[in-house]
């Protein structure tokens, strides 16, 4: 207990300097500043659900002042439930909403401190949350009314519960992981993956040997994600003109993300919203992503020979080794400084760096860097299929941040001596034998 209490207590200290880099960046950068990109959806879905107006176009595309019209899930609704009772509660204020979202972002830095004792003890904890609190690639989503601080929060408390999981493995652990990927489903729509590449194969892991055990744990976990997910996909279902699940977003982003202005040029592996039809086809937004859909699928197959080296671009730039200089100016249209931008960059490859390292450390252990590996696989998958950009990357990034806290924990002092004294135990043991 007094090991318990010892770690939390240093984990709280980091939790409040991860605060205050956050209120402070809120406060001196972002108070009162005019939303761009998402944010303006998000704040105005926010705030229609606070008024008690249901998921419905916030306003109109062509007229922001003037309400919108029909059913709207342009992005899944966790982030938009999540901000809609500090709307009702600050009278629509974006500032309080921002403040929510800093908060939700310390959340973030204690789970990943938990996740790395998880993986390799106190210290490792320690090391990967202080990582976070003051990683900006994390804090800069924290003054955002976007979904990237939940998606961060929902694969963290994923990653721990599955390795919780995998330690002390229980039923009711196993129903926890599927709910928790069902919210991360309902945060960011690929993010779903997480239920077959995450929950699933470490429900096999645990109770491969037991068979009736592991039937019961897999429908146990999925129907645990489904029933997160499940009203939310029934709602749509009834109320768009075509079946629609998660969202109706696809459709732009997968014809923004094939066409001519982003299948050669420097704009390679992006996307650019000028190529969707003005005015667009009639119907509502589920027509109107099928369609966009079928444009996508025409436009690629036709100019199949461009698919490899744009998909090459795609990953390329969510993983910043394509072009990484576009994104200093690419991020000011959703709300990232400059400066911010390059900051994340500087950080960002000392810790990929140090994230090989600690992932060459576990190499012995799969149980501990598979899981790790998950989000990065996911949004690899992401930007293969739509397009390349940095924030895409934030549901990897607490891998990319406990990986690096194992590597520096590995090359501590203490750690050297702890490796010592388990290869001598280890050859004593041998000599004995």
């Amino acid at each position: 207990m007094s090991s318990r209490r010892g770690f939390a207590g240093v984990l709280a200290l980091i939790a409040l300097v991860g605060l205050g880099i956050r209120l402070a960046y809120v406060v001196g950068e972002k108070w009162d500043e005019p939303m761009v990109g998402d944010q303006i959806y998000y704040n105005a879905a926010a705030n229609n659900l606070a008024r008690g107006e249901g998921f419905v176009v916030p306003f109109d595309p062509d007229d922001p002042l003037q309400p919108g019209i029909g059913p709207a899930a342009d992005h899944p609704p966790f982030t938009i439930m999540v901000i809609a009772p500090v709307s009702w509660l600050a009278h629509q204020n974006p500032n309080a909403q921002r403040l929510a979202m800093a908060m939700l972002g310390v959340a973030v830095v204690v789970a990943i401190g938990y996740v790395g004792r998880a993986i390799s003890g106190d210290r490792t904890g320690w090391i990967a949350a202080g990582i976070a609190a003051l990683y900006p690639n994390l804090w800069v989503n924290d003054a955002l009314i976007m979904s990237e601080t939940l998606a961060a929060l929902t694969v963290a408390l994923a990653l721990g519960l599955t390795y919780r999981l995998l330690r002390r493995p229980t039923i009711v652990t196993a129903l926890g992981l599927g709910a928790v990927c069902g919210l991360a489903a309902l945060t960011r729509a690929e993010l779903i993956l997480l239920v077959v590449g995450l929950a699933v194969p470490a429900v096999i892991v645990v109770w491969y040997r037991q068979r009736a055990e592991c039937v019961q744990a897999i429908v146990v976990t999925v129907v645990a994600a489904a029933v997160i997910i499940g009203p939310w996909a029934v709602f749509n279902l009834g109320r768009f003109q075509k079946p629609t699940f998660l969202s109706t977003n696809e459709g732009i982003a997968l014809l923004g993300s094939n066409c001519e202005p982003v299948y050669s040029g420097d704009a390679m592996g992006l996307t650019d919203l000028g190529c969707l039809p003005d005015p667009p086809p009639p119907g509502d937004q589920s027509v109107l992503s099928a369609d966009y859909r079928y444009r996508a699928a025409r436009y690629a197959r036709d100019h199949a020979d461009r698919l490899p080296p744009v998909a090459l671009a795609r990953v390329g730039r969510v993983w910043s080794v394509y072009r990484p200089a576009d994104m200093l100016t690419y991020n000011i249209g959703e709300g990232r400084e400059r400066w911010v931008t390059y900051l994340g960059l500087v950080a960002y490859y000392p810790l990929v760096v140090l994230a090989a390292l600690g992932l060459w450390t576990l190499r012995r252990s799969v149980l501990q860097w598979w899981p790790l590996l998950v989000p990065v696989a996911i949004v690899t998958v992401a930007a293969v299929v739509t397009y390349g950009q940095t924030r895409f990357r934030v549901p990897a990034e607490p891998s990319i941040v406990l990986l690096a806290a194992v590597a520096i924990n590995w090359v501590l002092p203490g750690a050297l001596v702890d490796r010592a004294a388990r290869s001598r135990a280890r050859a004593a043991a041998a000599s004995s034998a």
